[in-house]
């Protein structure tokens, strides 16, 4: 874990956050981070994309946190196979002439989320809503038809 300290007043917004990627170990991901300067930051705000899911008797329940974001600049599909598919892009903005940056911690950048849905799911139905910043996706759960039992009587 990489934590640096800015000045001797600890201060614990200023902290550097821990880098799962830092010291990988092939050149691979180090040649994508030197080719594409903004690769870091794509895939931060990838995995800061937060959701939750659930099941209940009805369905499946999926919630995600997104700050700040309108519900154009975010699409929810279901592809081939039942995959759920959870997009959007948040805008970074933009620094003005007489504006100085001190600090940008919110992630900004293109994010996309997959699940792979259970084979009880009405995947026609899929229905989506987003109310203050929380984007909740429920998917329907087929009813599961109980197997006929028949009674065999024992002769003998």
């Amino acid at each position: 874990m990489s934590i640096v300290r800015r000045s001797n007043v600890f201060d614990p917004f200023s902290l550097d956050l821990w880098d799962p990627f830092e010291g990988f170990p092939f050149d691979a991901f180090r040649s994508l981070t030197e080719s594409r300067p903004n690769f870091v930051s794509d895939s931060s705000a990838f995995a800061n994309t937060r959701i939750d899911w659930k099941e209940t008797p009805e369905g499946h329940v999926f919630k995600a946190d997104l700050p700040g974001m309108r519900k154009e600049e975010v699409k929810v599909e279901v592809e081939e196979g039942r995959v759920l598919q959870i997009s959007g892009e948040r805008n970074k903005e933009t620094e003005e002439k007489n504006e100085k940056w001190h600090r940008v911690e919110r992630s900004s950048g293109k994010f996309l989320r997959r699940f792979r849905l259970p084979e009880n799911t009405k995947v026609d139905q899929v229905k989506a809503t987003m109310e203050n910043g929380v984007l909740t996706v429920t998917v329907p759960k087929e009813e599961m038809k109980k197997p006929k039992v028949k009674s065999i009587e024992i002769s003998g």
